[in-house]
Order: C-alpha cells, then sequence, then structure tokens
C-alpha cells in the first residue's frame, strides 16, 4: 500500500478540528484507502477503535442505509460519550438527503467528521449551502508520477517507469495487476462506473452512445482549445446531431464526475479571466489508452496533461495563459503568487527551442518560468527561465 503522504498529512493537520473533511476525487483513486491509511495513524496515536465509525455506503454491508434518518441513526447508536468520535462517511452521496445527516452529526461536540465523494454533486447545491464555511475539501487524484516511482524501488529507469505510468494507468489499483488483459478488465470498470453511476443516471441521460463519442472525442482532444461549438460541429460532421447547450450539459458532468479536469484561459497582460475557450485535462491517461490505443496520440500534449495534474496536486490553480498573440502553457497561482509553465516533449532543435521560449519571454513580469521537457540536458537557464527534465521534476 503506498502511503498518499501529502493527503495523509493534510488530515492528521486538520485532526480535532470543527471542521468537516471533504475528500473529493474520481472513483478509484484512493480515497477509502487514505480513510485506512489515516485510521491506522489514529489508532497507532491512541485512538481506541471503539471510537471510530466508519460507513461504505457502497458497501452491501450498508444497504440498508439510503436516507439521511437511517444514516444518521447508524452513527448516533454507536457513538461513545465523553470521548471523541472519528465518523468516516465513505461515497455519502448515496443515502438521499445525506446533507441532513452530516449537519445533524457535525453539530455533536464529540464528533470528527470525514467524508467522501466520487462527483461533484457532493459539494453542489444544498450541502454547500447548509455547510457554507464549515467544511474543507481536500481534491484527491490518482497516483503522482512520483507515488508511483516509488512502488518500484529496484526500478532506476524513470523513462521506462513513466511509459508505464501512461500505458498501465495511474489508479492506484493497478500496481497489483501484471498481465495488460488485467489492467484492462479493471480500467473498463472504472469507466463504466463513472459512465453509468455518476453520469447517465444522474444525469439522466438518454443517448449513452453519443457521451462516449464524447469522451472519445475530448480523450483525442487533450491540450487542445475545446468549446461546445467545435464538440456539436464535430459530432454533426459524422451524421450525428447535437445541440451545444447538451454538450456543455455533457462536459460539465464530465468535470463533475472528475474524468475531466477544465483549464481556463487567463489574459497575462491584462490581468482578467476570459470567458472564451478552455482546454481540458484527463485524470488518467490510461483511461486515454484504454479506449483509443496508443493511435495517434500527441506525446506533447500527454505531457501537458500530466504536468497540470502535478501543478493541481501541488496546491495552484491552473490556467492557460495568454500573452497578447501567444499562449503559455500553464500560469500557476497560489498565496505566494505566479509562476510560468511552457512544456514540450522535446527542444534539440534550436527552432522549437526558441518557438517554446518566446511565449515566456512574452510575459514580461518577474515571476519564475520554466521550461519543461523530456530532453536529458543539464539545469540551464535563458535569460532566467528555467529548462529542467520534466521527470526530474516531477520526481523531486
Amino acid at each position: 500500500m503506498i502511503i498518499r503522504k501529502k493527503y495523509l498529512e493534510d488530515l492528521i493537520q486538520l485532526k480535532d478540528k470543527n471542521i468537516i473533511k471533504v475528500i473529493t476525487g474520481i472513483r478509484r483513486c484512493g480515497k477509502s484507502t487514505l480513510f485506512e491509511l489515516y485510521q491506522d495513524y489514529l489508532l497507532q496515536s491512541g485512538v481506541s477503535r471503539e471510537q471510530i465509525i466508519s460507513v461504505n455506503l457502497e458497501d452491501g454491508d450498508y444497504k440498508n442505509i439510503r436516507t439521511a434518518e437511517t444514516l444518521y441513526t447508524y452513527v448516533a447508536e454507536r457513538l461513545t460519550e465523553n470521548t471523541m468520535n472519528y465518523v468516516f462517511l465513505d461515497e455519502a452521496q448515496q443515502a438521499e438527503n445525506f446533507q441532513e445527516a452530516v449537519d445533524w452529526l457535525y453539530v455533536k461536540k464529540n464528533v470528527d467528521l470525514y467524508i467522501t465523494g466520487s462527483n461533484a454533486y457532493l459539494l453542489s447545491g444544498e450541502l454547500a449551502t447548509l455547510l457554507s464555511g464549515r467544511y474543507v475539501e481536500i481534491k484527491m487524484l490518482p497516483l503522482s508520477f512520483k507515488e508511483y516511482v516509488s512502488a518500484f524501488p529496484e526500478n532506476h529507469n524513470t523513462a521506462q517507469l513513466y511509459m508505464n505510468y501512461l500505458s498501465n494507468s495511474s489508479f492506484p489499483g493497478t500496481l497489483e495487476l501484471v498481465r495488460k488483459q488485467d489492467i484492462r478488465a479493471y480500467l473498463e470498470g472504472i469507466y463504466n462506473t463513472i459512465l453509468v453511476k455518476d453520469i447517465v443516471t444522474r444525469k439522466k441521460i438518454s443517448d449513452p452512445s453519443m457521451l462516449e463519442s464524447i469522451i472519445e472525442f475530448m480523450f483525442d482532444n487533450i491540450g487542445n482549445l475545446c468549446s461546445g461549438t467545435k464538440i456539436a460541429n464535430a459530432m454533426t460532421s459524422t451524421g450525428r446531431k447535437i445541440s451545444i447547450p447538451t454538450v456543455e450539459s455533457y462536459l460539465s458532468a464530465l468535470t463533475d464526475s472528475y474524468i475531466f479536469y477544465r483549464a481556463s484561459r487567463y489574459d497575462v497582460k491584462g490581468k482578467q479571466y476570459l470567458a472564451t475557450g478552455a482546454k481540458y485535462y484527463a485524470a488518467d491517461i490510461g483511461l486515454r489508452y484504454f479506449l483509443l490505443g496508443t493511435r495517434q496520440a500527441d506525446q506533447g500534449h500527454i505531457l501537458e496533461n500530466i504536468v497540470y495534474l502535478e501543478l493541481i496536486r501541488r496546491g495552484y490553480e491552473v490556467y492557460i495563459g495568454k500573452v497578447s498573440a501567444q499562449e503559455v502553457d500553464f500560469i500557476a497561482i497560489n498565496s505566494e503568487g505566479e509562476e510560468y509553465y511552457q512544456v514540450s516533449q522535446t527542444v534539440m532543435e534550436e527552432q522549437t527551442l526558441k518557438r517554446e521560449l518566446s511565449s515566456l519571454e512574452a510575459v514580461k513580469d518577474h515571476n519564475p518560468k520554466y521550461l519543461l521537457t523530456m530532453d536529458y540536458t543539464p539545469l540551464t537557464s535563458h535569460n532566467g527561465i528555467k529548462q529542467m527534465n520534466v521527470l526530474e521534476w516531477l520526481t523531486r
């Protein structure tokens, strides 16, 4: 079992704080395992097993808990008096009006509450209103490349591990599988569950085959500017007409299920967010290979995808940068300021290097600027722009 150090430390820091800890992320990214790791920490730090109450609402053992009342009653009957109780609700949204049970438990002085969800619905609507200012969200992703590498301590070939990371997937469960057909079957199960449980059923989608076509289009266009109009036109060109509002509804469902992340554009000079145009990045490249194979895989855009997710993991808000007529791959913003990133598979050709540097050079402020590539060259500075090997950056 890989210790998800960053997420575990987040929970430890929030222990016993009067705030609900909400862990969100795509199915099978490791939320339930994180709960297990944290519960082990609690036991080792002196918490008794009776103080830990854990309910996984997707486990058949809890099939009778489907309302706020039954969920609250189950937990309340197991609370230990005069001591802190650590309550874990896995996939809480499976219970109707679950937000009421969460609220009832939150007001108890001896409850430290943790919940997970695989769909943005968990923090939408009434729950967000009900718990406004009373929860902190921990956004969980599948394994980072650094975490993936840690699972293979005997293998020092990071380039080979990177290719395995892409093709075999970053979902933790695939580490236990050796045969390609088993990995494919595992990914197929994840994909079908997201498609059926999190999108088709919840959104009441009447044409699942159209949704699947759009998902394939999105995986095939990682790193390209996408819009509802562009996708609708692409579907129409294949003889399958769909309205722009329907496409936008599907895109919303895909980001709600955390299978894709939307990166909006930001005008660097005008210091404003742009409403038009966005890029979409996948939570896992293994799902792309599962659906499309390696055909027409733009390795540069796939590398972009990996860097985007890593910046999200490191706590940045990430945008696509517009600098006049040029584009910076990523603007990463946190409480300490802004950083700029350009990502390229290789810049060994002089013209490619000039092109990639020109976007960063067009940014006239003095915030840190990075050029990340797969090239194995010494750390280089181009007038303050740091060129780094991306695999070294990912594992530092």
